[in-house]
């Protein structure tokens, strides 16, 4: 009897080091993720693009939380599996429509393409302008070539009014509207162009839109940090404001976060659709919501889609929004 209970406890315990590489480390590293998207720590560019993987990681740490609590890891699994529901917390709103403000002012369809350096179909651009009804247009990298197009394609007569900076690259940008447009500075220049401009609408107060394109994080970390930074406040005693554009951002970065501090929400997120991804249009690398439409907190998104775009390497985003009065 003693002999036995001698061989019990010299028994290694279950699992032994291979759980350790099989399940401690992905969880020692699950949490380190976590905390620092929990932190809000950007970081170089290696951080920038795994915090833009949130949703994906959220559901590996819930794996490894349920994997540790079968293993009766009950203090390293329990430790794991709260931070993974507080990280899957985090994200889970997206995926829930908000109640909307009791807005009643002008109504808009806005749209917000990224044109791959001036590779995406100008006629389908200019078809989903038509079937939707668009009022106003964001284009990203928009080149000389490509705004060739989009007027061979049609774009004057549905949105005769245009602010476009075609630059051969990625650097140009572009905004088309069915209302007249006067150029309105309401951010400082960026290393992309982003035009923006009042709407002169036909009744109620005129919003302002910005076109935004930062630069990618994952390559040059600091500028992005920046531009984000400098992004303008909504300004509730003056008119509602729009941003509109490829962020390069997801709503894990803390940016972005902040920026919706600002006075604004994200059309998507508004409408349960936060997470449906723009880029890239196929499926590696792990698609992500970077596009996004960013509205005055005090208008109502009526509606939210994301749209394929041959050509480009994005997805097109169109948001219903009412603007307040």
């Amino acid at each position: 009897m003693t002999a036995t209970a001698d061989v019990e406890t010299a028994r290694p315990r279950r699992g032994g080091k291979a759980s350790v590489v099989l399940w401690g480390l992905p969880a020692v590293l699950f949490v380190l993720f976590a905390a620092l998207r929990l932190f809000g720590v950007a970081g170089n560019q290696y951080i920038i693009g795994m915090i833009a993987l949130t949703p994906y990681v959220a559901v590996i740490g819930l794996v490894l939380g349920v994997s540790g609590l079968l293993m009766r890891r009950w203090v390293s699994g329990g430790l794991v599996m709260a931070v993974a529901l507080i990280t899957a917390a985090s994200v889970a709103p997206r995926l829930v429509s908000h109640q909307q403000p009791d807005a009643h002012g002008p109504k808009l369809v806005v749209m917000s393409a990224n044109l791959y350096v001036g590779r995406a179909d100008a006629t389908q651009i200019v078809r989903m302008v038509r079937d939707n009804h668009v009022d106003v247009l964001s284009l990203q990298e928009l080149t000389p070539a490509m705004s060739d197009d989009l007027l061979r394609a049609g774009i004057n007569s549905l949105l005769p009014y245009r602010m476009f900076q075609p630059i051969p690259g990625g650097e140009g940008s572009g905004l088309a509207s069915k209302y007249p447009l006067t150029e309105e500075p309401i951010a400082d220049p960026a290393t992309f162009a982003q035009p923006s401009a009042i709407i002169d609408l036909p009744f109620g107060l005129d919003p302002d839109i910005l076109v935004v394109h930062a630069v990618p994080g994952v390559e040059n970390p600091s500028t992005w940090k920046h531009e984000l930074d400098e992004m303008p406040p909504a300004v509730f005693d003056v008119r509602p404001r729009l941003l509109v554009g490829d962020f390069n951002a997801t709503l894990d970065h803390p940016g972005m976060r902040t920026l919706l501090g600002r006075g604004y929400v994200d059309a998507g997120e508004r409408r349960g659709a936060g997470m449906v991804p723009t880029w890239p249009a196929g499926l590696w690398p792990p698609p992500v919501t970077i596009d996004h439409v960013l509205v005055d907190n005090r208008a109502a998104v009526d509606d939210y889609r994301v749209e394929d775009l041959g050509g480009s390497d994005h997805r097109a985003v169109l948001a219903w929004i009412t603007l307040p009065p």
